[in-house]
């Protein structure tokens, strides 16, 4: 059927080539009368534009159909097939070389501009093919998007990769047999690119120079050069691959360790005043039998207070460590904002002392959030501002809703924070220079707080200003987010 297709558009080309000609004579003929320069002049015209659409043999056609029509038309005598003259002779010579060596010109000129097009095609496929190569984060991504990608950049019909190392074979578009571990290990052995016209399909080794890392099967025919490039950028996008996974590893190992460290000495320096306490209030209720119950009950107030201080220090180390190990998971329910506030300030209500608190939150504001999350978000920023802030300065918290989002502000009056400090207090065990000694803590709470934050799909950042105190703002999507 395609073969009959072929021959019937081959056909219809070379009628209307004819038709093209049998319409210029009749013009020159019947229409108007020009001298055999025109005549000449528009044949040479056709040929060039039959070169330039259909190819060499269809312009050949219609240069030697030319030459018989200009001679029998318009070279005398007019009629018949007989050059009289050497001038005539010499005009239908110079014609006819003149239309052969055009249409070959513009048949050459023709094939040079598909074979640019062809190759700038090729070059913009390959780009998007190396760019989609950079969108994977570990090598088992890659290793599973590559097939797809070969065949939405290249048209191929079907694609498969093998690396040994892997042991699989990963698959993409039809179903082709052919395709299979035998063929593909054997195109690691051979090193080189292989086309299988008959099957329709080509092959190509994953080569680092000359190393090969594995091999690529696609169902289509593609050229050589096409088939090296997309083994080299899948080799190199491989390689990429695994060196960024090991680096990764290299680092979140390092990042633990480091983390370990910074746990134990933050929490070992915290853990020696209230252990300090608690050790010389037994001591003093052990030794001193004759206290009085006044003393006895303020010693074991100070064990009772110093040992929360110790659980709560456990407890952030804890989920400081939770979340660098993405164990953290949120519980999305939909809540009232101002309940959770009343709740946050009821459990900081010792901290808070004297420190008056405004609250300036809508009744009916409500989102989709971690509630116990976000009560701890709103806990460690009240203990912060009645940390940080004189004593019964004011602390003011506020809450709206701005488009899409939730915005939460919880202000204080205290000293303030540098413009250097401010992008450096959310990283943990970081404390502010000028209040490091001075205010008790681990320089854990706003980690955790943005770790929350973020989970939730929202940003947490801080306004501050010397002398004039701080707002601490986080910004949540009122539909929730997801957990880490």
């Amino acid at each position: 059927m395609i073969v009959n297709q072929s021959v019937i558009r081959a056909a219809l080309r070379f009628a209307a080539c004819a038709a093209v000609l049998f319409s210029v004579v009749y013009l020159y003929t019947a229409v108007i009368r020009v001298n055999p320069t025109t005549v000449a002049l528009t044949f040479l015209i056709s040929v060039l534009i039959v070169s330039a659409l259909w190819g060499l043999r269809y312009s050949l056609f219609t240069a030697f159909v030319a030459t018989l029509a200009f001679n029998y038309f318009f070279l005398p005598p007019i009629g018949t097939f007989s050059i009289a003259g050497t001038q005539n002779w010499i005009a239908l010579l110079a014609f006819l070389t003149t239309a052969v060596i055009a249409s070959q010109l513009s048949d050459r000129a023709r094939k040079q501009t598909e074979e640019a097009v062809g190759r700038r095609r090729e070059l913009e496929r390959l780009y998007s093919f190396s760019q989609q190569l950079l969108t994977a984060d570990n090598i088992l991504q890659l290793l599973n998007a590559v097939p797809q990608h070969v065949i939405e950049c290249f048209g191929v019909s079907a694609a498969a990769l093998y690396l040994p190392e892997k042991g699989n074979i990963y698959r993409a578009g039809i179903e082709v047999p052919d395709l299979d571990a035998e063929q593909l290990k054997s195109i690691i052995a051979r090193g080189e690119p292989m086309m299988d016209r008959e099957r329709n399909l080509s092959f190509t080794p994953l080569k680092m120079g000359v190393r090969t890392v594995g091999a690529l099967g696609v169902g289509g025919n593609l050229s050589r050069q096409t088939l090296d490039a997309m083994g080299s950028l899948i080799a190199i996008a491989v390689e990429r691959a695994n060196a960024v996974e090991n680096l990764t590893r290299s680092e979140t190992t390092r990042e633990g360790e480091r983390l370990r460290s910074a746990i134990l000495d933050s929490v070992t320096h915290e853990f020696r005043t209230p252990l300090t306490s608690i050790k010389a209030s037994v001591t003093s209720l052990l030794s001193n039998t004759g206290l009085s119950s006044d003393d006895r009950q303020e010693l074991m107030t100070v064990i009772n207070e110093e040992s929360d201080r110790l659980n709560r220090l456990v407890g952030e180390a804890a989920e400081v460590a939770q979340l660098e190990s993405h164990e953290f998971q949120l519980d999305l329910q939909s809540c009232r904002v101002l309940d959770l506030v009343h709740r946050a300030v009821a459990d900081v209500k010792q901290v808070l002392g004297k420190h008056p608190v405004e609250i300036r939150v809508p009744e009916d504001l409500a989102a989709r959030l971690d509630a116990d999350r976000i009560k701890e978000v709103l806990v460690q920023l009240l203990e912060n501002a009645a940390k940080y802030s004189p004593p019964e300065s004011p602390i003011r918290i506020t809450a709206e809703l701005k488009g899409a989002n939730l915005e939460v502000n919880v202000a204080d009056q205290g000293a303030g924070i540098d413009d250097m400090e401010q992008s450096l207090i959310f990283d943990k065990f970081y404390r502010g220079k000028n209040q490091r000694y001075r205010v008790q803590g681990t320089g854990m709470g706003l980690a955790i707080v943005r770790a929350i934050v973020e989970a939730h799909g929202g940003k947490i950042g801080v306004t501050s200003q010397l002398g004039c105190g701080s707002v601490f703002h986080f910004v949540l999507p009122v539909a929730g987010g997801a957990g880490l």
